[in-house]
Parts: C-alpha cells; sequence; structure tokens
C-alpha cells in the first residue's frame, strides 16, 4: 500500500463506523441487484391482446437515434427517424427522409419488440432483418419516451391490421353477420395448414417428376393436379373469406410450398374466382428496405401471381406471363414467332436450336499453377487453357445484353420521363441476368479485328460487335431498331486475389431514345472460388443512369447493386431510385439482378422485369440461357452473308461448342501465334490497327461508322480485302 492510499480519507463504506448490515437492509439490496438484472436483460413487449374499436391516433415522433450496421461499416451510424401511425422509416438526414430518400420501411405492427433499459436499446425483429436502435443523447427521459410512442403506435398498428375500416366491409363483406364470425370462430391452427400444404407439395412433386419421365404416357398436369389444386384453392378461400389468418405468416408459409411448376395451374384456378382475392382483406408482406433484395423466390412468385390477378388492364403483364409459363411448360420447343412491336404472332417462324450440340466437357484443370504467380496482376493478358471457356465470345456476350430489348420498346413508347427511366434502368439491370449461371467459364477473347452480328426481327433488332484494340482490349458494339439506338465500348481490368477474381469495366454505354440521351457506367463483378469449391459471381457497386435532352437535365436514376453479407442474406440484391432534376424521389425499385425488379414497395409492388426461364439442363450446356443457345448458331442461310471475321466462323470456338476439347485447344494455341504474328508485321513499318466498321468519336468513344449493313447487301463482304484471323 502507497503512502496516498494510506493517508487518504475513508470512505463512508469503508469507515470503520458503518452499522452491521441488518436483514432489512439485506433485503433492500437484494431488490435492488434484481431491478438492475432486470434492467441488463431485454424485456419483450408483448402483442395486442383482443380487439378495440376506440384506440386513439398515436402522435408522430421524429428525431435522431443510433442504428448498428454490419456491413459496410460496421458499428452504431446516426439516422433520422419518423414513426407515423405504427410505420417506422428513417433516412441518413431529416432532409433526405422529406424528399422521400428513405434508407428503410419498418412495420412496427408487425415486428417483434425489444427492449434493454440499463443500455437504453430497442430491438425491431421483422423475420427478414433485426434492426438494433440506440437512443442518441443518453438521457432516460428521451428513451422512454420512444419506448412509449412505439408501444402505442405497435398497438394501434395491430389493431388496424386486425380489424378492417367500415367501408371496406361494404364491399368485401355485403352479409352483415360475416364480421361477427370472426368474433366467435377460433383462429386456424396455423400447424396444421402448414401440414396440409406440405402434404400438397410432395403430391405435385411427384406428379411432375411423373410428367416429366419419357416413359410415362402423356399426362395433362392441369387435369392431374385439379383435385389437389381445388384442395389448396379451398383452404385459402376458407381463410380468407372469416379473415382468419392475417399478417405475412400465411403468405410466407403458402410461397413455401407452392412448386414453380404448378405456377400456371394455380393462377388458372384462382382466375376462376378473382373477387375472393381482390375484395378479401389484402396481404401485408413486411419488407424493409435493407432486406427487401431478399425476398425469397417463392415470395417473388406470389408477387407475380398476385400482380397478374389484379392488374387485368396491363395487357404487357399478362403477354409476358403467358410467354413465361408457356417456357415453363414446353422447353423443348424450338420454333420462335416474329412478333412485332405489340408482341402478336405474325405468320413466319424461325427454327432455332433449343440446345447446344455437346455438353459441358469436365476435365480437370490445375488453376494454382497458372494463377499463383499472377496475383494482383491483369489476367487479360494471361494464356488459360480452353477448358476454362465457354463457347461463346466476349462480342457474343456483349449482345447477350439487349436480350431484353422490350423494355427499351416499351420506354420508346412511354411519355412520362420518369416512367421511361423505370424502363431504361429495368433494362440496365437484366444485363447482367445471364451471369448468374455463368461463374465456371469465362468467353473467349476477340482477335483484334474479330467482328459479330446479330439480326433478330422477331426482336426487331440487328446488332454489330468488333474488337478495336488488342492492349488494351476494347470491344465495341452497336445495337438500332427503329425506337433506339444503344452502343457502347467496354474494357476490362482482371485482377486475381487468390481465392477470387474481380472484373472492373471502363467506359460508358449510351442510348438513344428520340433525341433524349442516356448514360451509365457498369459496376463492379467478382467471381468467388477460382481455385475450389462452388464458383459463384456478385455484383456490386452504383450505377449512375443520367438522362439529358437540348434543353438539359431530366430526371437521374441510381441503381445500387449491394455486396452479399454474410450468409448471403441479400444476395444479388439491387436497389434504385430515380429522381426529378432537382432530386425529389418519384420512383423507387428494388429486386435481384438475377430474378425480377420490381416497382413501388410490397406488398402493391409492380413487377417491371422479369427473367426468362432457364432450359431445363442448362447445368449440363454451361449454364447458358436459350438466347445464349442461339447465338453462335452458324445457319446455311447465313454463311454468304456475314464477312469471314464473324465469330461463328472461329474454329477453337466451334470445336469446343461441339465437344472436341483437344481440337480446341490446338486451334486456339494457332489462332494467337497469327495474332502475334500481324502485331510484329504492324510494328515493324510503324503501323497501327484501323478497324473497319467503328471509329473514334469526339469524347474518345467507340461509335459504329454506319458502313456495316450497306456493305452487307451491296456488294457484299466477299470482294473485301479482310486479313486471315484464323
Amino acid at each position: 500500500m502507497s503512502t496516498e492510499d494510506q493517508i487518504a480519507p475513508l470512505s463512508p463504506k469503508t469507515s470503520p463506523a458503518t452499522p452491521t448490515i441488518t436483514p432489512f437492509t439485506q433485503r433492500k439490496e437484494s431488490n435492488s441487484s434484481s431491478e438492475d438484472n432486470r434492467q441488463d436483460s431485454w424485456e419483450l413487449v408483448e402483442d395486442l391482446q383482443g380487439l378495440t374499436e376506440n384506440i386513439q391516433k398515436p402522435e408522430k415522433l421524429e428525431g435522431l437515434l443510433l442504428k448498428k450496421r454490419k456491413w459496410p461499416m460496421k458499428g452504431w451510424h446516426k439516422r433520422y427517424f419518423l414513426l407515423e401511425r405504427g410505420i417506422l422509416t428513417y433516412a441518413k438526414t431529416g432532409t433526405d427522409l422529406k424528399k422521400g430518400r428513405l434508407r428503410g420501411r419498418i412495420d412496427v405492427g408487425l415486428s417483434v419488440m425489444a427492449m434493454k433499459k440499463k443500455s437504453m436499446c430497442i430491438d425491431l425483429d421483422t423475420e427478414d432483418s433485426i434492426y438494433h436502435l440506440k437512443v442518441l443523447a443518453k438521457t432516460r427521459d428521451l428513451f422512454e419516451q420512444w419506448v412509449t410512442q412505439l408501444r402505442h403506435h405497435r398497438t394501434f398498428r395491430q389493431n388496424e391490421i386486425t380489424m378492417e375500416p367500415p367501408e371496406l366491409l361494404l364491399q368485401s363483406d355485403p352479409t352483415a353477420n360475416r364480421r361477427e364470425k370472426l368474433n366467435t370462430v377460433n383462429f386456424l391452427d396455423l400447424s396444421e395448414c402448414e401440414s396440409a400444404l406440405l402434404e400438397l407439395n410432395l403430391l405435385l412433386k411427384n406428379m411432375e417428376v411423373l410428367h416429366r419421365t419419357f416413359s410415362a404416357p402423356a399426362i395433362n398436369l392441369l387435369q392431374v393436379g385439379l383435385f389437389a389444386c381445388v384442395s389448396l384453392y379451398l383452404w385459402i378461400k376458407y381463410v380468407f373469406m372469416f379473415g382468419l389468418c392475417t399478417g405475412n405468416k400465411f403468405v410466407y408459409m403458402l410461397s413455401c410450398y407452392w412448386p414453380k411448376s404448378t405456377k400456371p395451374i394455380m393462377t388458372q384456378i384462382f382466375s376462376t374466382d378473382q373477387e375472393v382475392l381482390v375484395g378479401s382483406r389484402p396481404l401485408r408482406q413486411q419488407v424493409s428496405s435493407e432486406s427487401r433484395g431478399s425476398i425469397p423466390e417463392s415470395l417473388s412468385e406470389f408477387f407475380d401471381a398476385k400482380e397478374y390477378l389484379l392488374s387485368g388492364s396491363s395487357s404487357e403483364n399478362e403477354a409476358s406471363d403467358d410467354d413465361s409459363y408457356v417456357s415453363d411448360v414446353s422447353d423443348s420447343t424450338s420454333v420462335e414467332f416474329c412478333r412485332n412491336e405489340n408482341g402478336n404472332g405474325s405468320n413466319c417462324a424461325v427454327m432455332r436450336r433449343d440446345r447446344l450440340p455437346s455438353t459441358r466437357m469436365n476435365e480437370s484443370v490445375n488453376l494454382w499453377s497458372i494463377l499463383r504467380s499472377n496475383i494482383g496482376k491483369d489476367l487479360s493478358k494471361v494464356a488459360m487453357p480452353v477448358q476454362l471457356n465457354e463457347p461463346l465470345n466476349t462480342l457474343q456476350r456483349l449482345c447477350e445484353e439487349v436480350e431484353y430489348c422490350h423494355l427499351l420498346d416499351t420506354a420508346a413508347n412511354t411519355h412520362d420521363p420518369h416512367m421511361r427511366m423505370v424502363y431504361i434502368a429495368a433494362f440496365a439491370v437484366s444485363a447482367y441476368a445471364c451471369s448468374f449461371t455463368r461463374a465456371g467459364g469465362k468467353p473467349f477473347n476477340p482477335i483484334l479485328g474479330e467482328t459479330y452480328e446479330c439480326l433478330r426481327q422477331d426482336k426487331g433488332f440487328r446488332f454489330i460487335a468488333e474488337q478495336v484494340s488488342h492492349h488494351p482490349p476494347v470491344s465495341a458494339c452497336h445495337c438500332e431498331s427503329k425506337n433506339y439506338t444503344f452502343w457502347q465500348d467496354v474494357r476490362w481490368k482482371n485482377k486475381f486475389w487468390g481465392k477470387s477474381m474481380e472484373i472492373v469495366p471502363m467506359g460508358v454505354t449510351h442510348l438513344e431514345l428520340f433525341g433524349d440521351r442516356y448514360e451509365w457506367s457498369k459496376v463492379t463483378s467478382c467471381i468467388h472460388n477460382i481455385l475450389s469449391g462452388q464458383r459463384w459471381i456478385e455484383h456490386y457497386g452504383e450505377m449512375s443512369i443520367k438522362h439529358s435532352t437540348t434543353t438539359g437535365d431530366v430526371s437521374h436514376c441510381k441503381v445500387t447493386f449491394l455486396k452479399s453479407r454474410s450468409g448471403a442474406l441479400n444476395a444479388n440484391e439491387v436497389e434504385g431510385m430515380v429522381t426529378d432534376s432537382n432530386g425529389r424521389v418519384i420512383h423507387s425499385l428494388f429486386g435481384k439482378w438475377n430474378e425480377a425488379l420490381y416497382l413501388g414497395k410490397p406488398p402493391s409492388a409492380t413487377c417491371i422485369w422479369r427473367a426468362n426461364p432457364m432450359p431445363e439442363d442448362h447445368e449440363q450446356y454451361y449454364g447458358f440461357t436459350q438466347f445464349a443457345i442461339e447465338l453462335n448458331e452458324l445457319e446455311e442461310g447465313l454463311k454468304a452473308l456475314l464477312p469471314l471475321t464473324d465469330t461463328r466462323f472461329r474454329p477453337d470456338q466451334r470445336l469446343l461448342e461441339e465437344g472436341d476439347i483437344a481440337g480446341a485447344e490446338e486451334q486456339k494455341e494457332r489462332i494467337e501465334v497469327l495474332q502475334r504474328e500481324r502485331r510484329r508485321v504492324l510494328q515493324e513499318n510503324n503501323m497501327t490497327h484501323s478497324p473497319r466498321f467503328f471509329k473514334r468519336a469526339e469524347d474518345d468513344s467507340w461509335v459504329s461508322n454506319g458502313t456495316y449493313w450497306d456493305l452487307r447487301k451491296d456488294p457484299g463482304f466477299s470482294k473485301l480485302e479482310i486479313p486471315v484471323l484464323w
């Protein structure tokens, strides 16, 4: 003990004169200790007990709170919250909240609420996410104010969910005694409902397997599954008519046991009695902004089904739904009907292949021996074995980005500039859908001077692309139709980081609609598990779409591709907002880049774009979509029209498509030697390569020189001097 400790005055607790603790004092300290323990533990806020018709509308509350983030910049961050009518919304600042730039939306009535008084923390569990909140100022009064108001708003919201307004009762429930049944009938045991749905799911899946068995006789799936589907329909009708299940639990449970193959059947059955679904209590699905993209595929199907029933006035949505249903039921069709701008079939039909000549040949490649000396380097300059390739070219991959060009046709026919921006944003997002199943292979690198054309009268566009530079590698493309002109030049930087490879695109994508210009840049892509495990791809970053006219900027759209968090809870999510020239939010977007994009907020969100169904055996054929399968097809009638530089004449790519890996590797090496030889000749003669069909613009981008299609028809490419590329 130091000298200072010896001479320090004794505190009352350590004073020798302190009296002996009596039993009463012990009991008092024990009560105090239990109170501290209770405040240090989480206290669960109880749900509403019974219905109350005269709950007073709670007051609005707003202010700054701390919100915990996991990724990125994990920790506590200030956010401005607004609590109104049981809905808690928040933004980065109060100004952003007023402008509609929300970061999230929480339905307090559908959330489980817990609080810890000692640390003044509040947790809201929405099933999809848990929101951790804390009072910014360490004052007990402010904490109690938020807790009290959250309790009041939660009770008000739960009561509001349970009880329908009288005017809705007159429309959806004309009988006066139907509401009285709600008070007398016990709520269904959801476990029994779940069990029945599970049995139905197993039955439908067994019928689906039987239907797809080649040796089995032809079976009409609609007829075979009619009894089972009607049973499910009666369950749902009973639940909705008597209000026996509210909230999102029944929706989620139903979607989990709704097989995708039965979606057309369910839609047809439900459409026979739309009044029950439209007139009954709406399904309320709590989805926050931060987790809205994590809607499972099954819930996406639910939204699609609801949209099909409730959006009967939209012929465009119905047409897309019909197309997807036909693709789901009949994947083997190889006939593609030409469509005009309105999507109606015409008399001409183009026969296109529905699968590649050969499945993917699995041959092991020691990637580590190739990549270990190239960590952190640009892999575009590293020669890779042909086993790592897919039988498509980078120029063809650029053409894949216009698969959903009908979105541009719709945008061109939309007069509202902000709604037009919504369709263009959906088109920009749709360009990434084909990459979801393609992480296992890389496209062939184009040879300098290599070209590719795609003339699709059924889709109303014609597309050309050319490799305009080799070092650095630059690919340029131009696509045009009667409604739009689309062009871009893309260069990539590839970086290998040991377990993953990052692909950073450079360049700007351009779109022109009747004089209006749109521009955006692509986001970063990353392929994970390069050396071992299941490879998967993700895209992350911000895509900013600018709309400009001769009079100035009109609208702007920012689409954020979210990076996957731990556990892949938000895998492939995108969020976006369309703003006017003053920065005011006009439209909100959310979804997944590999599935669908929605306009608005659930449950009233509208599906703007949905990815086409994949071929049944796409895993065996490089994960190609039906559109990708058609890109490298060389028809007899095309051979005389195409230049010899067209990708479809490339022998190594064709041999890989046919399953001849050894021959493809041999041809690939020969073609690379020819390219190095041509480059050496140019350097020795102080010459540079001049692209044939593209030219540099004033902004240093590559644009079409407008000669390709004229040369194609007269006198033809056969009379041109074309270098030997392969």
